[in-house]
This record gives C-alpha cells, sequence and structure tokens, in this order.
C-alpha cells in the first residue's frame, strides 16, 4: 500500500478512544494472595531492595510461596513481536533475534520447573546486514561496548541472581553478551547460540544476495531474478546467516571458550534440537551452582587460546580480532596479541569446508550436521592442538566433554541425517588436517605490515580466488591505487565500471576516527560476484564483514585520520601487495608514483615526505557517540586491543599520565618473549 492509499489519520482519533474505556478505569486492586516467606531475621537484616524485590515478584504473578527459590536471569538480543502463531505483530531488525525468545522461554520453563526463579531481560541488536551501505553502519561495533554495558548494568541490577543465562545470535549482540558474561566471576553463567537460518531450496544465501544491486549495476541478472531471490534468500524466520560469518564464528568462539555446551553452536533455528539445547543450558547452569563451577573457573588464558585454534580452524570471520580480545578483557585475563593470533595460524590448519571459505562452501546447518565445534575439536586434540584440560559449562573438562562426543548416538546419527537430506558426507565438510591440505585448504588469518600499514593489518588469506595463487602458494598483486573517502563513492565506482582488472580499491577515512571502523561487505560482495573482479584488490583501514572473500586488507593502522600512510595515497600510486600462505607473513607497500618504480624503503621516505591528502575528513553523518567511542577506544588499545573501554587507562588519560594498555597488540611486534606468549598445553 502507498502513502496515497492510506487512510488519512485525523485528529479526532488521535485525541480520544472509545466511550467504554472510561468506565472501566480503576484506581484499586485486591492484589496478590497469600504471605510473602519472610522472616524476623531478614526484616532486620536484608536490604530493602531485596523485601522489596519480593513484593514485586509477587506482583507480577509469581507463587508467594516459592519466592526464595534460587534466582537466575536470563538475559538476551531478542527483537521484534511475535504472535502465538509466529506471524508478525512488529518486527524486529533481523532473523538472527526474531526466534531467540523462544529460547530464552524454554530455558525458563526449565528453571521454573527445578524450583527456581527466572527472570528476563533483553537488550536487542542491530543487523549489519540491514545497515551496509547506510549511514546506520556509523554504530554497528560502537554498539558492541555499549550493549556489554548495558547487559552488565542489567545483570547488577539483580543482585539476587545465582547465575546468568545469556541468549544471542548475531554479529554485535553475541559478543557483548560474551562480554557480558565474562564479567561474571565467581557466578556460573551460561550463554545460548541463537543458531543458523536454513538454506532456501532453490535460489542464494544471504551472502551472494546482498549483491545485487552491483550485479543489477553490471548487467549480471534481471529485474525479477532479484525480486524473487531476495525474497527467498532468508528462507526460516529465525537464526543467522547461512554463513560463517561473524554470527556464526561467534557462536563456536562461544563453544570454544567453554561458555556453550557442546554441540550449541550452529544448530537451526526454530528446529526441536535447537530448542532443547536451551532447556539442557539450563541444567548446566545450575549444576555449575551446584558444583560450585564459576564463570572464572570457566574463561581462562588457556580457553582463550582454544578459541583462537577453532577459529583459525574454522577459518573464522576476522572481526573475532576485535571480539576475542574483547571478551579476555572483559574476563580480567590477558588480551591475545596479534602475535599471539599469527602463531596460531602459522600452526592450525583449515579444517572446514563452509560458506564463504570454499572450496564447496557448505551451510552453517551442514557444519552442525557433520558435527560442529566438537567434531573439529577431536581433530585438533589429536594433533595436539588443544588444551583439554581447561573446565567448561557442563561441569566437566574439555576432554570429558570431547569423550562423550566420540562414542555419541547425537554424532553418529546427526552425521547420518546429513547424508539422507543432502547426500553429503560429513568427512568431506569437516576434514582431517591431510585430506583439507590435499583439498587445498589453508591457513586462516594473515598480518600484513609495510609502509603503508606500519602498525599492521589483516586479511582472510585463506579465501583469496585460488586461481590468484602461484605455484609457491604466494598472492602477488601490484597495481594502481584508485583512493576514495567514503564506501558510497567506491561502490559508485565499482558500478558504474570505473575499477577495473588490476585496481587497488583504497578506500580509507573508514576507520575509528573516521567511521566508527565501518564494515564494507558492499564492497566486497560485488568484487566477489562481478566476473572481473576478483583481479582487484582492497586496502582499507574499515573492516569487513566475515562473509567477505577476495584480497582484501583491512585493519590498515595507523588509520589514515591518525596520520597513518595510507592517507597520503593519491590515484595512480603503484601498490604492491605480497601474501606467503606457507609462511603466513604479508607485505602492503607503496612502490611507484608518475610512472616510476622504486623499493619499498624509498616508498617509505617518499610517503614521509608527502602531506596528507586535503580531503581526509570523518564521515559528515558521524555521530557524536561514535566520536566519543573512538575516543575511549584509542586510549584504550585501539583496534589492535579489541576496541574496548579500559577504564584505567582512560582516566589517567584523562588525568594527563599514561598507565600500559597492551599497546604491543600490534603486528609489528613480531617477537614476543615467553611470558608474553598465551599459554600452550
Amino acid at each position: 500500500m502507498t502513502t496515497s492509499q492510506r487512510a488519512v489519520i485525523t485528529a479526532e482519533q488521535i485525541f480520544d478512544g472509545a466511550a467504554d474505556l472510561f468506565a472501566e478505569t480503576k484506581t484499586h486492586a485486591p492484589g496478590p494472595e497469600g504471605m510473602l516467606p519472610i522472616t524476623a531475621e531478614m526484616l532486620l537484616t536484608q536490604p530493602s531492595g531485596n523485601l522489596f524485590g519480593l513484593s514485586q515478584s509477587a506482583g507480577m504473578g509469581w507463587d508467594p510461596a516459592r519466592l526464595l527459590d534460587p534466582e537466575f536471569l536470563i538475559l538476551s538480543t531478542h527483537g521484534g513481536m511475535r504472535a502465538q502463531d509466529g506471524t508478525p505483530i512488529a518486527l524486529g531488525f533481523h532473523t538472527g533475534h526474531w526466534e531467540v525468545g523462544l529460547l530464552v522461554a524454554e530455558a525458563a520453563r526449565e528453571l521454573r520447573n527445578r524450583h527456581c526463579i527466572p527472570f528476563a531481560g533483553a537488550c536487542t541488536d542491530p543487523c549489519d546486514g540491514r545497515t551496509q551501505g547506510t549511514d546506520g553502519m556509523l554504530d554497528s561495533l560502537p554498539y558492541r561496548n555499549d550493549a556489554a554495558i548495558v547487559l552488565r548494568r542489567l545483570m547488577r541490577s539483580l543482585p539476587t541472581r545465582k547465575g546468568v543465562i545469556g541468549v544471542a545470535t548475531c554479529d554485535k549482540g553475541l559478543p557483548a553478551m560474551m562480554m557480558a558474561l565474562a564479567s561474571s566471576g565467581s557466578l556460573p553463567s551460561i550463554l545460548i547460540p541463537g543458531g543458523v537460518t536454513l538454506l532456501p531450496e532453490a535460489g542464494e544465501d544471504a551472502g551472494k544476495v546482498q549483491s545485487i544491486g552491483a550485479r543489477y549495476a553490471q548487467q549480471q541478472i534481471t529485474l525479477e531474478y532479484a525480486a524473487e531471490i531476495g525474497c527467498r534468500a532468508c528462507a526460516t524466520p529465525g537464526g543467522g546467516c547461512q554463513f560463517l560469518g561473524t554470527a556464526a564464528t561467534s557462536q563456536v568462539v562461544a563453544e570454544a571458550l567453554g561458555l556453550s555446551l557442546p554441540h550449541a553452536a550452529l544448530g537451526p533455528s526454530g528446529q526441536p534440537i535447537w530448542l532443547d539445547a536451551a532447556s539442557r543450558s539450563a541444567r548446566a547452569i545450575l549444576r555449575m551452582a551446584q558444583l560450585g563451577v564459576s564463570t572464572r573457573d570457566v574463561l581462562t588464558d588457556a580457553a582463550i587460546r582454544n578459541a583462537m585454534v577453532l577459529h583459525a580452524a574454522f577459518g573464522g570471520s576476522t572481526n573475532l580480532l576485535l571480539h576475542v580480545p574483547a571478551v579476555a578483557h572483559a574476563a580480567g585475563l590477558r588480551r591475545p596479541t596479534a602475535t599471539d593470533w599469527a602463531a596460531i595460524n602459522r600452526e592450525v590448519p583449515r579444517l572446514v569446508d563452509t560458506l564463504p571459505n570454499g572450496p564447496n562452501n557448505f551451510a552453517t546447518v551442514q557444519v552442525f550436521l557433520a558435527g560442529g565445534v566438537p567434531e573439529v575439536m577431536l581433530h585438533l586434540r589429536r594433533a595436539g592442538l588443544l588444551d583439554g584440560r581447561v573446565l567448561t559449562v557442563t561441569g566437566e573438562t574439555l576432554d570429558e566433554n570431547l569423550n562423550w562426543w566420540e562414542q555419541s548416538e547425537r554424532r553418529r546419527a546427526l552425521k547420518e541425517r546429513l547424508r539422507a537430506l543432502d547426500g553429503i558426507d560429513a568427512e568431506d565438510v569437516i576434514l582431517s588436517p591431510d585430506r583439507a591440505r590435499a583439498r587445498g585448504l589453508t591457513s586462516t588469518v594473515c598480518f600484513p605490515t609495510g609502509n603503508l600499514s606500519p602498525e599492521g593489518s589483516v586479511i582472510k588469506s585463506t579465501s583469496i580466488d585460488p586461481s590468484l595463487i602461484d605455484e609457491t602458494n604466494v598472492y602477488r598483486h601490484s597495481g594502481p591505487a584508485r583512493v576514495f573517502t567514503t564506501e558510497a563513492a567506491a561502490i559508485d565506482a565499482i558500478k558504474r565500471g570505473l575499477v577495473t582488472r588490476g585496481d587497488v580499491i583504497a578506500l580509507i577515512c573508514g576507520g575509528p576516527a573516521g567511521a566508527g571502523m565501518q564494515e564494507i561487505y558492499q564492497i566486497t560482495a560485488a568484487l566477489k560476484n562481478l566476473p572481473f573482479c576478483k583481479h582487484i584488490a582492497v586496502l582499507t583501514d574499515a573492516r569487513f564483514s566475515g562473509v567477505s572473500t577476495g584480497a582484501c586488507i583491512g585493519h590498515v593502522s595507523p588509520e589514515a585520520l591518525a596520520g597513518g600512510p595510507i592517507g597520503r595515497l593519491i590515484d595512480g600510486d603503484t601498490i604492491e601487495i605480497v601474501i606467503d600462505r606457507n609462511s603466513m607473513h604479508g607485505t602492503v607497500n607503496f612502490v611507484g608514483a608518475g610512472g616510476e618504480r622504486f623499493s619499498a624503503e624509498e616508498g617509505s621516505q617518499r610517503l614521509a615526505a608527502r602531506t596528507p591528502r586535503n580531503d581526509l575528513a570523518p564521515h559528515p553523518s558521524l555521530p557524536d557517540d561514535t566520536r566519543l567511542w573512538a575516543a575511549l577506544v584509542e586510549a584504550s588499545g585501539g583496534v589492535w586491543g579489541g576496541c574496548v573501554y579500559d577504564a584505567d587507562a582512560i582516566i589517567a588519560r584523562l588525568d594527563g599520565n599514561t598507565v600500559s594498555h597492551d599497546r604491543q597488540l600490534t603486528p609489528s611486534s613480531r617477537e614476543g618473549s615467553p611470558d608474553e606468549t598465551l599459554p600452550h598445553h
């Protein structure tokens, strides 16, 4: 219905309602029946808030006789409003949080039936897919810190809680939830992942479909095709996207940390096996409380390292380089450095064949049926790459969890289900190290340095198109810079065919101070899905979606607006990129100008002699909220420190002092002493 077709709303319809409403208005009610189960000692010693809390709980309808049952808080990122039959009354921002209320309800029922009192609250989350290419992206990464603060404040606002269950699914809400739960300290906490949406029976996945605008502009598809495919890409109403993006990788990392039950990540949203994880998670937190297992017992330096190992083995999103350090910081642990990430990625093979990394691009729900996180862990344990001694939310060690999984009926039955449904052998989805190597799977991320990224950058080297890799397993690209200061200008040039084979798109002013470290998936999606664009590289101080692939180098540091040399590039400058997928070393250098070619060292000198471009500026719509976020994270260790808020560092900066906040986190610090690296079992 168009605006002109909608009925006109009159002032009278706003001023007043139906007359019979007045007669039904009341000022008193009888109140709940029964009595609070309080004692004289409670009246004499308990804070008034604890006592009034009992009154509030009775007022909401809880049986007064059970008001002293143990209280557990369930926090979620639920969004939207569903009718009983699942039809929408009000939409959420995305499918990822549309169904998580069902998980909350399932966990709550389990707690209630076991004589506990469940409380539920929510802090909903935005959708990076919905905000791609819009001003909404300027709030995306900053939202994570805001949500973590809100969630922690909600946790502390129920001071009688015995533990916290978190339910979350997607790119920012799930990392924020992990950060909040990590602060639980001596109390138990557990995370229920929101799972994934299913593939359409015919059509495109939710990653590829985001390039329909660019493909239509280049006459690759018709309007009718775009409309039909776009309609069915999200084939089921709930769950994160079907690819191993930031949402799915965060679910994997949560389970790898020991914060989620074994085989909880990537479950099919809305299905019985997905709901079952919620009831079992409620039982698990009760067992943690019975055993005295705390969040502090689960989240350790060894658990952080295990999560990094699983990230590498899955081929996870580069955004977790921001989120894992933030979880460690929230838990009071040492933040992993780029040196740690680089060392793990040299050691750990990629074992999972999934979207978007390939080669066969199985969906995340197919990875779940193939065995998911615990199946990958079995391979890693056999290779001696995993610390199985860590404690998990089951109350058992990781080794004990894996021993159960290896012999479980669940493992056998789901692999058979995958073969029956899709004709897929689970061993083709999750591969042994030898089989993965034979199929060309390479280690996940590399941290190029050079005169354009003196403090480092990152590339998901495993997802570079194999046809661009030479016989020595090295990617080499040299081409002219096409410099853009806004994402809008870059995507316009791509759609109009102004960027050509061999170019290097240099998108600057996209870092924290420029655009809130925006995600630029519409750029990388267009380059992936247009025929000539695999021969175009991208260099940016912004970041990438987890579904991005190709020769895309992000997190370039320092950013242009912080004086980084990338802000001195001009159109036509020759940029040379070398990524060695054997040694996992890379370089990105300015090596030519005006038809002249020179060394990287000479390039450094020429960049230093140049003045910054005169068009460097923050995004014109950058909110003050994001400007404040950028200043606070810069004082707290910056991008390589996880974009956290380090209260001590910020206060010291305000007082005119300085404190150590892991500034050694930059990839330029290639070597660290033994006590500066994460423990290896």
